[in-house]
């Protein structure tokens, strides 16, 4: 699963071009772009949905290697065809079969490990995600400008391999068993196997408290891919993409370096406190953002923004494994993301409306604030008296 990981993740050029190929070479506003994210978002919800079911009743590998194929012979349409509204509705047709997969993933990569190594292993998995994309971005930005299909064919063929490597190398357990969990607060079967989706988030009101304060993080992580390349086409013209594309190497490349640093030097420590830090570094980086006009404080920005990502990613993803039932955790795996998915849908409609009516600058301190509002509802959540598992 990580090679898998690296190679489609190398050949990840279409989502962080979205917003520069849809002002660009479609031709929208910047709020018609952010209308569009946001509606691409929007029909994510009922997908992911149906996935989160799916993957809990027909199994994870079937859901994840139907609905990955699919996403890739939609990206190979887009390639195939001219660049024209058309494209962009194909494009939310192909994310849509991405997202049914994605609660599979995360319920399968959950069942594959335990308390005592699930921040680690989600870690390992996190790294070969920014391997290939401290390539993928870089070879996006240059294939942008005269080769915009190869970025869709090459996208799609890059998710066919992986998807053969999880097809020969990938099983999926038949059964969890208490003997492989060495920690006995895990959440098992027992007591919630015929519990809905509903009775268990109201049962463990904490799947619905820690999203709802994530929801500003991905609010704030959504300017990364829609306002940053805007700005950066405002400043550096046709050379915004290209830029872009080296800023996304150096997030992939300090994410390779530090995430196996971070993740044994923060080990040790609450979740809820490290992703509280990250969400303060995220305000920093967009503070930063704000009034940047040259690359090396571009550079500086998205230093700290990838230091706050990797500590939030290689906690959040354990923390919430940790805290659901094994029988659940493809619904859950699914729920969630919606309700923090919110901040990543809105994100871009807001921020568009704030560019065409004000300006970028003052769209980087309504993210700040989100950033910061974010950290400090985390260290709030901890003092409640809710039932958290963390190791």
């Amino acid at each position: 699963m990580f090679i898998g990981k690296i190679v489609n993740s190398i050949g990840s050029f279409v989502h962080p071009l979205m917003s520069l190929i849809l002002t660009q070479k479609i031709g929208m506003s910047a709020f018609e772009a952010g209308q569009f994210v946001t509606m691409l978002a929007v029909f994510q919800a009922p997908c992911m949905i149906t996935g989160g079911k799916l993957s809990d009743t027909i199994g994870r590998r079937k859901v994840i290697i139907t609905f990955q194929a699919l996403g890739a012979l939609m990206l190979i349409i887009c390639g195939l065809m001219d660049t024209t509204v058309l494209t962009a509705k194909i494009m939310i047709l192909s994310s849509c079969f991405y997202s049914i997969s994605s609660p599979a993933y995360d319920a399968l990569n959950a069942d594959l490990t335990n308390e005592g190594n699930r921040k680690e292993s989600y870690s390992l998995l996190y790294m070969g995600v920014n391997i290939g994309f401290s390539i993928g971005p870089i070879l996006g930005g240059f294939l942008y400008k005269d080769y915009l299909f190869l970025i869709f064919i090459g996208d799609a063929i890059t998710t066919l391999i992986a998807l053969t490597l999880f097809i020969f190398y990938v099983k999926e357990p038949t059964k969890i068993k208490k003997s492989n969990v060495i920690d006995s607060k895990e959440i098992y079967d027992d007591e919630y196997k015929d519990f809905s989706t509903l009775k268990v988030l109201i049962k463990r009101p904490i799947l619905i408290a820690f999203p709802i304060i994530m929801l500003l993080y991905q609010f704030s992580y959504s300017q990364w891919g829609f306002s940053l390349p805007l700005q950066m086409g405002e400043i550096f013209k046709e050379d915004g993409a290209r830029l872009y594309g080296l800023l996304g190497g150096l997030n992939g490349f300090i994410v390779i370096i530090l995430t196996p640093i971070l993740t044994s030097k923060t080990k040790k420590y609450k979740s809820m406190n490290i992703m509280s830090i990250g969400g303060i570094l995220y305000g920093l980086c967009f503070l930063v953002v704000s009034f940047s006009k040259v690359m090396p404080l571009f550079f500086l920005a998205i230093t700290l923004l990838t230091i706050g990502e990797v500590l939030i990613a290689i906690n959040s993803s354990a923390f919430i494994a940790n805290n659901t039932p094994i029988s659940h955790r493809g619904r859950i795996s699914s729920v969630i993301p919606l309700i923090t998915g919110m901040g990543y849908a809105m994100g871009p409609m807001i921020m568009g409306k704030i560019i065409d009516s004000s300006s970028i600058s003052i769209g980087w301190i309504v993210v700040m604030l989100a950033s910061f509002i974010g950290a400090f509802g985390l260290l709030t959540l901890k003092k409640l008296k809710l039932e958290i598992n963390e190791e």
